[in-house]
């Protein structure tokens, strides 16, 4: 998570001293408060691990009539270091624009064997999706040894702008009686390198963006008693489009799912002061929060996306290579995204952040973000669509009745690779965890 990902800023000249970013209300052209402009930076480390497992049909000694056996594959790391130079304007009376851009200084992804794993007996290996001596981007000529199977290319950029709008219908600053309560909407416009995969040239690929611009509706409500701030969001985040060059493209047939997932969710927490003087401004509080979020079923950059990109690609042998054109006979082949299809799932987490406000213009926050998300599949597009009888008047349709995806027709969903996506050779993400460590610094001009 970004650090003060839900952070709006104050005007200055308060009479009582606020910190959390849900009670601050940017405005304008109310007499005794001048327009201000507001600039936040935020520097956030995250790191991100989980356990993947794979589904093994077929596995020696299993029950026929049990549940599928699972084979623990590989244990997925991430590191990314994050820092977000944030700006908002007050337009009107609690009306203002509000301007953010993520920048990512290093992303690094690895893939490990369970320690003292054997590299011939990973069904990722005997399927050929990887080498049996692993991939290392940092040289792809030579296995990287000991118990790592996969080092990705260290990524950097941008992903996408952040351009907002917010207004406060209510404000507890102006009328004690009432919560502070925002609504505002916010177009995430992808602008960076879209994050692809070159297994030959791993470096020429260093990009971050998911080229998909997206949209965020939110509302916040804050009220302080005294020494007690509890505040609340509800938000939804959804694709809006693509981008030329973006792995989500909609490559037609009987694709059912190309779009990236939405979500949504609501966080909530109190903040307690532990030091406040309305005289002088100065405040020291602790907030602690916690959070609840959906992801949708959608695709995806899984911790595997530039495994399948490996074993996918064109100019090569692999077996996740896809066929563009399913009703044209013969192999035209297209190079697997790497992106998949992801099960909906639940994450949850808890937030802490120490903020202090020395005087009326500077305001700091450390912050320590902990995230667990609910195990789910990361592999399991559907073989395609079963369409309507054409002697029902509906088109697109098929000259048959059935119910199955017949190959060689519009029915097939190309971007279906059986290897990875058919029950009994799914992927499954476990045990996810992460954990983010940040500091966030305001001004106000």
């Amino acid at each position: 998570m970004l650090a003060s990902a839900v952070a709006l800023l104050a005007a200055g000249g308060a009479s009582t001293a606020h910190a959390n970013p849900a009670s601050l209300v940017p405005s304008a052209g109310v007499p005794g408060e001048p327009a201000l402009f507001h600039v936040t930076v935020d520097y956030e480390y995250q790191l991100d691990e989980s356990t993947i497992w794979r589904e093994d049909a077929g596995a020696p000694g299993a029950d026929p009539l049990g549940a599928l056996p699972l084979t623990r594959e590989l244990d997925f790391r991430q590191t990314r270091h994050v820092l977000t130079p944030r700006a908002e304007l007050g337009l009107y009376r609690d009306t203002w624009l509000s301007f953010a851009v993520p920048i990512v200084i290093a992303q690094q992804r690895s893939l490990e064997l369970e320690r003292g794993g054997d590299r011939g007996a990973l069904t990722s290996v005997v399927d050929g999706l990887l080498p049996a001596a692993g991939y290392d981007a940092r040289d792809p000529s030579t296995g990287p040894g000991g118990d790592l199977m996969f080092r990705g290319a260290s990524r950097t950029g941008l992903d996408q702008l952040h351009l907002g709008l917010g207004i406060a219908p209510m404000n507890q600053r102006r009328d004690s009686t009432k919560p502070t309560w925002k609504l505002g909407a916010e177009l995430r416009l992808a602008v960076g390198e879209v994050m692809r995969f070159d297994a030959r040239n791993p470096g020429a690929e260093t990009g971050i963006s998911k080229g998909v611009h997206e949209l965020r509706l939110w509302t916040t409500v804050d009220r302080r008693f005294g020494w007690a701030e509890s505040w609340f969001e509800l938000f939804w985040q959804a694709p809006l489009g693509v981008r030329e060059g973006s792995l989500f493209q909609d490559p037609g047939f009987g694709v059912t799912n190309h779009e990236l997932a939405q979500k949504g969710g609501v966080r909530f927490g109190l903040e307690a002061s532990l030091l406040d003087d309305p005289q002088s401004g100065n405040r020291v509080s602790l907030d602690v929060g916690t959070r609840v979020i959906a992801h949708f079923e959608g695709r995806g950059y899984s911790e595997l996306w530039e495994v399948f990109a490996l074993a996918g690609d064109s100019r090569g042998a692999g077996p996740l290579i896809l066929d563009r054109d399913p009703t044209t006979p013969g192999l035209q082949a297209m190079s697997h995204p790497g992106i998949t299809n992801i099960e909906n799932h639940l994450e949850t987490g808890g937030r802490f952040a120490l903020r202090a406000q020395l005087g009326r213009h500077v305001r700091f926050a450390a912050t320590v973000d902990v995230t667990w998300k609910t195990d789910h599949l990361i592999s399991f597009a559907d073989a395609g669509i079963d369409l309507p009888a054409c002697s029902t008047g509906r088109t697109p349709c098929e000259d048959g009745v059935n119910d199955v995806v017949n190959p060689g027709t519009r029915e097939v969903n190309p971007v279906h690779a059986p290897r990875i996506d058919l029950v009994g050779h799914r992927f499954l993400s476990t045990d996810n965890f992460g954990l983010a460590l940040g500091v966030e610094a305001r001004a106000l001009f």
